[in-house]
């Protein structure tokens, strides 16, 4: 890829192996260092309903970018300022979708332990992907950005 189509400063690392890695950190947590079993059998299950709408709100996102030919890696420049289908309700559906994932796997391993990773992932979302992003929304795509940014939330 050509220097002036990615951006450097934003980490090699792509959101979703820092995902991965929360689900095992979370798993790991559950297992070995489990504080408080905060919800019980059936209720644990429901997490599963979280999980299965966290991917179809990632995966609705990511598909909608593959459609409009937009490039999904961080960094790399934008072609299409994407505002339909779940961006009309968030600026970050992807984002949202892994967050509510972890949440849901948070509900279903069931002790309190697992939930210090949410916020940690929020917080690297934020700070590493996010911030930047719109930085670089503003330079591509200028009013037009500015425009969507007023009209729909970060995250919720």
């Amino acid at each position: 890829m050509q220097q002036s189509m990615m951006n450097h400063s934003i980490p090699r690392v792509p959101p979703p192996v820092y995902f991965l890695l929360a689900i095992i950190l979370m798993v790991l947590l559950d297992r070995y260092v489990p504080v408080m079993r905060w919800l019980e059998y059936p209720y644990r299950y429901t997490g599963i309903l979280l999980i299965v709408a966290g991917f179809l709100l990632s995966a609705a996102g990511s598909m909608l970018f593959r459609k409009l030919g937009t490039r999904l890696r961080p960094g790399a420049k934008a072609t299409t300022l994407v505002t339909g289908g779940p961006f009309r309700f968030t600026r970050n559906p992807m984002y949202l979708g892994l967050v509510t994932m972890l949440t849901g796997t948070g509900i279903v391993l069931g002790t309190l332990t697992p939930l210090v990773m949410i916020p940690l992932v929020i917080l690297l979302l934020h700070f590493q992907f996010i911030l930047r992003e719109e930085q670089w929304m503003e330079t591509w795509f200028g009013a037009a950005y500015l425009n969507y940014k007023e009209k729909v939330r970060r995250w919720l």
